[in-house]
């Protein structure tokens, strides 16, 4: 199957050039992060909960539902598979059972390390090419992004609820 010339997009997308290039990109970021993860037996979003832990500490899982901007399901099965792996342990907070408490294990200090070193290759790979004053300019055009969908979001969110 032959790909697509990079950066070109179906007539129907022609009116969005930003949104399918941030489609396109997120994807093929989101594909290498995979590969680059799964050398640590992880899948992506997976390092994102652990690297919350390593820094926050013990959480309570409804907390990284808020946290990694999930829902509770996928939460728990990202949980529930870190538990497999032996990264992490689940417990019943003491002073209220309903509440679940996540505290990344012994086993993930290894990890974590690993998880670093994954997100500085894929950062070379992802910025290849781009100086440092290019790499700032893209982290400050991203993050311009970021805040217009926030608000855009957070504005259809009001209207819902009014």
């Amino acid at each position: 199957m032959e790909q697509p010339e990079p950066g070109s997009a179906p007539p129907a997308a022609r009116g969005g050039p930003i949104s399918h290039a941030i489609f396109r990109v997120a994807r093929l970021h989101r594909m290498l992060a995979g590969q680059l993860l799964r050398q640590a037996g992880l899948h992506p979003g997976q390092e994102l909960l652990m690297m919350h832990l390593w820094e926050a500490g013990p959480q309570r899982q409804a907390e990284l539902v808020t946290v990694l901007g999930s829902d509770s399901a996928t939460v728990t099965r990202t949980v529930a598979r870190l538990e497999r792996a032996g990264f992490v342990r689940r417990t019943s907070c003491a002073e209220d059972r309903r509440v679940t408490i996540v505290t990344a294990t012994p086993a993930s200090v290894a990890l974590r390390r690993e998880v670093e070193q994954i997100w500085h290759r894929l950062e070379d790979l992802t910025a290849d090419g781009l100086g440092a004053d290019g790499r700032d300019a893209a982290v400050e055009l991203l993050a311009r992004l970021e805040h217009n969908l926030a608000e855009a979001t957070a504005a259809r969110c009001a209207r819902r609820s009014s």
